[in-house]
């Protein structure tokens, strides 16, 4: 596997799991389902290992890679899936040795089946949902792999695997709809008549989606950054401005609109931020009051904060007055302080800043964090003496 391979975005990832799936390849699929203490990854991180050993994604930093590649050869060979425990945390076993994580990292190996495929079909098509699937049961009722998927759209459970009683869906759906929306993954525990099921819930969000308004050379940059990031990029020329797909290889739509269409050609809702960066004064001026109308958690806008009050006397001059809640999803100057100032150190400033947003973190130095790097979830099942 190369360093290419090994550093995709997860939406690539999933991707080819899924173009795996539709053509029936050999492979297997690599999930971390639980993690003790600290990790590199989070649940829900995946790896696909092809019969030949190749692989797209990465469980760790490259730690164990080797060692699951040679277990989905077993796995292949078996037909079974198997769930394996890397303790990374002492001192006298060999994965504890040097690797540094210093957590315990449960991960399922699956023959890749087409079971996932509605699931990652949705996705395709920016949709949510989580695939719940058992990884232990003490009840005959349930089989290792056996898998249901929760549509966030349509508010159901689909089965892919198995039989699932109602009242073991109806006890999971505000637990799976939650992780379907933040793309979150936990392991539970629910009680079936007596006996303890073992249950990874692993939340498959559609992934943001970025909008960026410009088409000078330092959009592309931004683009390919934001696309690394596992957003979903679509870049809007304006007035005649030479866009095209060509120009921007990295992005998923390229279109051209004039500034007073932005509200019709785009879909713009929760899940999608913009950055505006024409260079255009005006241009600049008729997107920001489309934007501010629109329910977009992030406009992040080019230049300093005196081409913005500028820009707001213009508005007031023609009576367009803008209240606090409409500017507050305005960002400018755009970016983080980062102290760069050449084009990528640049693009980084906003796609971090872009991150932050997206993830409600307030940016700081990791030193400084107290606790877990990354949020712990807490899934609330249903009172099964409620059903």
């Amino acid at each position: 596997m190369s360093s290419r391979d090994w550093s995709v975005p997860e939406t690539a990832v999933l991707s080819a799991i899924y173009d795996a799936c539709r053509s029936d390849r050999r492979a297997v699929l690599a999930t971390i389902v639980r993690v003790e203490g600290s990790a590199y990854r989070r649940p829900g991180t995946k790896m696909l290992i092809d019969s030949d050993g190749d692989g797209v994604g990465s469980l760790t930093a490259g730690c164990l890679e080797d060692e699951v590649r040679s277990l989905a050869t077993a796995v292949l060979e078996s037909g079974q899936s198997r769930i394996e425990r890397f303790d990374l945390s002492g001192d006298d076993d060999v994965w504890g040795l040097g690797i540094g994580c210093n957590g315990v990292i449960d991960i399922l190996l699956e023959p890749l089946t087409d079971a996932l495929e509605p699931a990652l079909s949705a996705f395709a098509d920016g949709e949510s949902g989580t695939v719940v699937t058992v990884l232990d049961s003490e009840t005959d009722a349930f089989d290792r792999g056996d898998r249901a998927y929760y549509h966030e759209g349509a508010g159901e459970f689909r089965e892919l695997v198995g039989t699932w009683p109602d009242d073991v869906t109806t006890r999971l759906e505000d637990a799976v709809s939650s992780l379907a929306t933040t793309g979150d993954a936990e392991t539970v525990t629910v009680d079936v008549a007596g006996s303890a099921v073992t249950l990874f819930c692993d939340g498959i969000a559609a992934p943001p989606e970025l909008v960026v308004f410009g088409s000078g050379h330092d959009v592309a940059p931004v683009v390919e950054l934001a696309t690394l990031a596992d957003f979903r990029v679509t870049v809007v020329g304006f007035r005649g401005a030479v866009t095209t797909g060509e120009k921007f290889p990295d992005a998923d739509r390229v279109v051209s609109a004039s500034p007073a269409e932005v509200r019709d050609v785009l879909d713009l809702d929760e899940r999608t931020y913009t950055v505006v960066m024409t260079h255009n004064f005006v241009d600049d001026r008729i997107a920001l009051e489309e934007l501010v109308q629109s329910p977009v958690p992030y406009i992040g806008l080019m230049g300093p904060h005196k081409r913005f009050e500028e820009m707001l006397e213009a508005f007031d001059e023609e009576d367009r007055a803008f209240t606090r809640a409409e500017l507050s999803s305005v960002y400018t100057p755009i970016g983080l302080d980062l102290g760069g100032g050449a084009p990528y150190q640049i693009a980084m400033s906003i796609v971090s800043e872009l991150l932050a947003v997206h993830n409600d973190r307030s940016p700081g130095h990791l030193r400084d964090r107290d606790g877990a790097l990354h949020d712990r979830i807490d899934v609330a099942l249903g009172d099964p003496s409620q059903q």
